[in-house]
């Protein structure tokens, strides 16, 4: 997800010769779609571990460090279900539903929040996913420093926010990536303009990934990159091959089911 929520296809045929055989058998199959990327894009990849490293990962859970007490996101790497534990509120996506479990301080959205943080954290892996749609972009430029770009976009009915755009650029010489830039569509369902940016310069491997030790958010001033304005640290991080339970992101008794 964020967006995109990938759900195996189930195939059942049934067989009845007469009614002392065995009267059903049932199969699952999953259809593997084949995506061609930019070749930047792939060297990007390669740089952070390789596509075929992320797609045998089944698991993640992390940390993200706040003032309150750190926030506690796990997800379900094969079809992006999630649960967030934080100090006011539980949230999270089985799959079907979203849910919240908070006291009165909360004022947020739980549906808007499923897999934000998870969509900027596994960067760049997450631009791999299906329904996206690639194309040229200009090249940003920090302190002196060219950093070219691949423009993400999405296709019709693609996750919950299909006219959202993200922006990836890199080191020119390493292929590690650099900025992310994206706009925000979700509350008015339109394209924007408006482009916020985020710095990646604090890398760390995890399981053969290289995924962001922090991420640090840039003020942006008539479309140019300014100076750091927040930076949000991830602890004890765990990506694994092994799948989580699927208790872990079930609806909890009373919990609010959001629409």
């Amino acid at each position: 997800m964020r967006y995109t929520i990938l759900f195996a296809c189930l195939l059942v045929f049934s067989a009845c010769s007469n009614p002392t055989e065995e009267a059903t058998k049932t199969e699952t199959m999953t259809e593997e779609v084949k995506i061609e990327y930019p070749a930047e894009l792939v060297k990007v990849f390669d740089n952070h571990g390789g596509l075929d490293k992320w797609k045998s990962m089944k698991g993640m859970s992390y940390e993200i460090e706040k003032e309150g007490g750190n926030e506690k996101q796990t997800i379900d790497l094969q079809n992006r279900r999630e649960m967030i534990e934080a100090s006011n509120f539980t949230s999270g996506f089985d799959g079907k539903a979203y849910w919240v479990v908070a006291d009165t301080s909360y004022k947020g959205n739980p549906k808007f929040y499923t897999n934000l943080m998870f969509y900027f954290y596994a960067m760049p892996f997450v631009l791999a996913d299906e329904g996206i749609t690639y194309s040229e972009t200009e090249p940003i430029v920090y302190e002196g420093v060219s950093y070219p770009g691949i423009r993400i976009s999405y296709g019709d009915g693609v996750g919950i926010s299909p006219e959202d755009e993200y922006f990836i650029h890199y080191d020119a010489n390493t292929h590690e990536m650099a900025w992310l830039g994206y706009t925000v569509t979700y509350f008015s369902g339109e394209k924007s303009n408006k482009k916020s940016y985020i710095r990646y310069d604090d890398w760390k491997k995890f399981n053969g990934l290289k995924l962001p030790n922090s991420a640090t958010w840039f003020k942006v001033e008539d479309g140019k990159l300014i100076g750091p304005r927040n930076t949000r640290q991830f602890k004890n991080v765990v990506v694994s091959e092994k799948a989580f339970d699927n208790a872990t992101f079930a609806v909890p008794e009373g919990a609010k089911v959001v629409d």
